[in-house]
């Protein structure tokens, strides 16, 4: 079988732990001795064992022998530091496996390349660049998160069908694109929004309609105008961070940060600091669009009504980027677009 075959498993197996890893990497392995896999793991929860150390362990007794005549396939290179667990990259030297087969190299300024130098230095064959583009796509987040020093950021946004994202009480995207955004939300680390868009809409940013962790809920509240309100931001039932200008407090499980102005790069670096590795930015326009005028983002997600029209209202953010793909939504269309 080619390498390919191999890591195409390895990254199959990495995407079952998308948003429940997070803010560490999805990593697969798969151990292949006589041209079968012997061994196949993934890093299953942050803080737990790694792919590597899960592969093993599912090695059948009667088959550990085949170790050292192995190829060991990893979707991202093995860690070379102790950190929640020990290295990886020891673990393989320890049992003398034959060959490594990487995906992409590992951006972390505490591996980059340190793990293939210690495997190549106790005398392993290591092959890098394996399905490199699909393995760095999965890991988007975690290598944004280190290469960029920011989180990966998402705008979001729903509109109607002649491109209003407010002038009317009705609710603009329908029960599929609600579920689907529930699905986004457990999938990413943290989502946040405006002051005008925590007072006037009173958002819960949980999950409710699938099974799924809550993200980290966030609001930019400069003067904060949302303390005293009845606002389901500080029912104390997730963790919640206000941003603003006026103090550094931590209530229960609400910490207000001060910082000097509320502009994109000051909020980014309150979320670079507590790495938060991807961030949701779900409105309002005026905070939207602070984003799109500095080009700080990776991917836009716009919600589009098939129907639904709106006389007059708030415009949606005008797009300069690239569609990259779509999802029908039933009673509206997810559009996914990229940087042009």
């Amino acid at each position: 079988m080619p390498h390919e075959f191999f890591m195409q498993r390895c990254l199959q197996l990495a995407a079952i732990g998308v948003g429940k890893v997070l803010a560490n990497p999805m990593v697969g392995c798969v151990i292949v001795a006589n041209g079968q896999i012997i061994g196949e793991g993934y890093h299953q929860q942050y803080g737990g064992p790694h792919a590597e150390v899960n592969a093993i362990n599912s090695i059948l007794k009667e088959n550990l022998h085949l170790l050292n005549e192995a190829t060991v396939y990893v979707s991202l290179e093995p860690c070379a530091h102790f950190g929640k667990t020990p290295p990886c990259a020891d673990l393989l030297i320890k049992h003398q496996v034959k060959q490594v087969v990487i995906g992409c190299l590992d951006p972390h300024d505490k591996v980059a390349g340190a793990g293939v130098v210690k495997l190549k230095a106790a005398g392993i064959n290591v092959i890098v660049g394996i399905l490199e583009q699909e393995s760095i796509h999965l890991n988007k987040r975690f290598i944004t998160y280190h290469q960029k020093k920011r989180p990966y950021i998402i705008l979001k946004w729903a509109e109607t069908t002649n491109g209003l994202m407010a002038g009317d009480t009705k609710k603009i995207s329908g029960p599929l694109a609600q579920q689907r955004l529930h699905i986004l939300r457990s999938q990413e680390m943290s989502f946040i929004i405006g002051t005008n868009t925590l007072l006037e809409d009173n958002p819960q940013l949980n999950v409710r309609l699938v099974n799924g962790a809550n993200p980290i809920r966030i609001a930019v509240d400069a003067h904060l105008k949302s303390v005293g309100k009845d606002l389901k931001f500080y029912d104390q039932t997730q963790t919640t961070i206000i941003i603003n200008t006026v103090k550094n407090e931590i209530v229960g499980k609400i910490e207000f940060v001060k910082v000097v102005d509320t502009a994109p790069q000051s909020v980014l670096n309150v979320l670079y600091e507590r790495q938060i590795l991807s961030v949701v930015i779900e409105g309002g326009a005026a905070f939207l669009n602070a984003f799109l005028n500095e080009n700080l983002y990776d991917e836009i997600k716009v919600f589009k009504s098939k129907s639904l029209y709106f006389d007059s209202g708030l415009k949606a953010p005008v797009i300069n980027a690239n569609v990259h793909s779509s999802e029908d939504l039933g009673d509206d269309i997810l559009i996914n677009y990229y940087p042009s």
